[in-house]
């Protein structure tokens, strides 16, 4: 899982199987060691309407409603995207790049713009 902080906004972006682990197990998270301290990123599956964010003890959680989780995972819908306060909020499938990386992208979904 990658997210992105710019600002007001907050960008998580997906692999097949988080996106998976997601539906199944209801979270999915990753973290980040600095010294001294761990900042937690995750996404969690609720029974709210909107999606929304918090952030507590070092710790961003997206809420991600149960009917998008269900609808991500069934569909080609690329993502979802809300407000939370002044916090902007995006979540959406990771892509396979189109220029060459470094970057294992073997679990990334199908770029959609790979097709001619």
């Amino acid at each position: 899982m990658k997210i992105r902080i710019k600002d007001n906004s907050l960008r998580f972006r997906l692999t097949q199987s988080e996106v998976t682990e997601l539906s199944k197990n209801g979270m999915v998270s990753g973290y980040t060691e600095f010294p001294g301290s761990t900042l937690v990123y995750a996404i969690e599956r609720t029974e709210d309407e909107t999606i929304s964010a918090d952030f507590t003890d070092s710790r961003i959680v997206l809420k991600m409603p149960a009917a998008m989780v269900g609808e991500w995972v069934t569909t080609d819908k690329v993502g979802f995207n809300g407000q939370s306060g002044k916090i902007s909020l995006l979540v959406e499938k990771d892509f396979v790049c189109l220029d060459n990386t470094l970057e294992d992208q073997s679990d990334n979904y199908p770029n959609p713009n790979a097709k001619c």
